[in-house]
């Protein structure tokens, strides 16, 4: 051992330095295993797992209801961020337990007719979404409802297991600033913004 060192010594090299390409090899080896734990991924939405769920206040008592998923499939490039893809949610599914309500609701604010999807295509995503973990990131892109766009950023907890996710989300629609009309009469006066409470889930796939 002596002599291992001081022939180390003499050749002008110490053995910190001879650790060093073991150092290189141990580094290598754990960013190869971030690297294929940070793959872009596809996010498939399954529409049985996958609840929509809308709060109205009003003077009286608060509204709660439903919106059922036609479809949705998301598309994340892990190193840029960008997110693609579309959620599709069908408008006329909307439904609160009043069927005099919901017909105002579908013929006087959504025009459910007239405009049957409610869409939100994503465009980025700030933050990480870690394996196997919870992540808590933001989400970007264009919501579109009674056939307008508008600029939405949702802050977003998802949850991963292998082959399979889990995301919830909440934000709130301000209809009547987006134009839809108030259904307000001169006895109920509710809110003029919708709470929305998504809960998505689906299989997951890595490339």
């Amino acid at each position: 051992m002596k002599e291992s060192a001081q022939a180390s010594r003499r050749s002008g090299v110490s053995l910190p330095i001879l650790a060093v390409p073991m150092l290189a090899v141990v580094v290598f080896l754990t960013v190869a295993r971030v690297g294929a734990a940070a793959q872009d991924a596809t996010f498939h939405l399954d529409p049985q797992h996958t609840t929509i769920n809308f709060t109205l206040g009003d003077v009286l008592h608060t509204v709660h209801g439903t919106f059922r998923l036609k479809e949705g499939t998301l598309r994340l490039a892990t190193a840029s961020g960008k997110l693609s893809g579309e959620i599709v949610v069908d408008a006329k599914s909307g439904e609160s337990g009043s069927g005099m309500r919901d017909r105002k609701m579908h013929r006087e604010v959504l025009e459910s007719d007239r405009y049957p999807d409610i869409t939100f295509r994503p465009d980025r995503i700030d933050g990480d979404v870690t394996s196997q973990t919870k992540s808590v990131v933001r989400v970007h892109g264009i919501f579109t409802i009674h056939g307008a766009d508008h600029e939405l950023t949702v802050p977003t907890e998802v949850q991963m297991a292998p082959g399979y996710w889990t995301a919830t989300l909440h934000f709130a629609v301000p209809y009547a600033k987006w134009g839809m009309k108030n259904p307000s009469t001169m006895f109920l006066r509710v809110n003029e913004s919708v709470d929305i409470d998504l809960t998505a889930s689906g299989s997951v796939t890595r490339r």
